[in-house]
């Protein structure tokens, strides 16, 4: 018979018993965070094999995810403060809140007024939660964007939210309009550090580049592509690409430093035929 929810549950408090696992028992918020992190990540890149029709690796570090979830609430029930059951439910009513188109009488005709409505949902909450905590700032659309997010996947998420409340280009046409110019800033920025290589040229430079990057993340967002996955890809293809041009050298006996770098580009353009 398969295990449930309630099973993994009920091991993992076994794992934190006194009579469990001497290295679970000593875990905390803290040794925690970065396996967090990580499995997170390993999950993320099994997407792209999952994509591919081997959904085996994703199977495997969802679950993996799973049982830091599980982790974080039994530590946090052991200090007095939830348990999953409480992570669950207040999921469950965040869902049902959120949706009501579904679990409501409110109407929603395609996914672009199901976020809408979600933002403006999403703002009530955190006013109504701002009412009771004595903060004097006003809540943003951008404050549940993680500024400890991956650069790449937070300028993405800043670009969705915004675009969510109208804050967007109308045609793709539009933001290669805005690549372009975004490129001759940066050549402009190049052009002064060059002259003057002093450290505000060179801070100019630095966000020229992430203007740069920022609106390419934007051309990502507009033909619903998520840009870290589209990074990860190009990372792989190049590592795949490399790789055989170290394995043409070492077959050949030869080194980096003994290639030109036009024999460097032959063995790419090899690599790029084989994959």
């Amino acid at each position: 018979m398969s295990a449930t929810f309630n099973d993994l549950v009920e091991l993992m408090d076994r794992l934190r018993s006194p009579g469990g696992c001497p290295w679970d028992r000593e875990q905390t918020y803290a040794t925690l965070a970065p396996m967090l992190l990580e499995e997170a990540y390993e999950a993320f890149d099994a997407l792209e094999e999952a994509r591919e029709g081997r959904p085996a690796a994703l199977r495997e570090e969802l679950g993996d995810l799973l049982f830091q979830i599980t982790f974080f609430a039994r530590v946090a029930k052991e200090r007095g403060e939830f348990n999953i059951d409480d992570v669950i439910d207040e999921v469950h009513a965040k869902m049902v809140r959120r949706h009501p188109h579904v679990f409501g009488e409110a109407q929603a005709g395609d996914s672009a007024e199901v976020l809408r409505n979600w933002e403006a949902i999403k703002a009530e909450e955190k006013r109504a939660a701002g009412k009771g905590a004595g903060e004097t700032e006003a809540a943003s659309i951008l404050d549940g964007v993680s500024t400890k997010a991956p650069a790449l996947m937070e300028a993405h998420q800043i670009s969705t939210k915004v675009a969510r409340v109208g804050f967007d280009w109308k045609h793709l046409e539009d933001i290669f309009e805005k690549l372009q110019e975004e490129v001759q800033e940066l050549r402009e920025a190049i052009e002064h550090h060059q002259r003057s290589e002093d450290e505000a040229n060179h801070t100019r430079v630095r966000e020229e580049i992430g203007d740069l990057i920022f609106v390419i993340t934007n051309i990502a967002r507009q033909l619903n592509v998520e840009p870290e996955a589209a990074l990860k890809l190009s990372n792989r293809k190049f590592r795949r690409r490399f790789r055989y041009i170290e394995e043409k050298l070492r077959d050949q006996n030869r080194k980096f430093d003994e290639t030109t770098l036009d024999e460097l580009e032959d063995l790419w353009q090899e690599a790029k035929k084989q994959n």
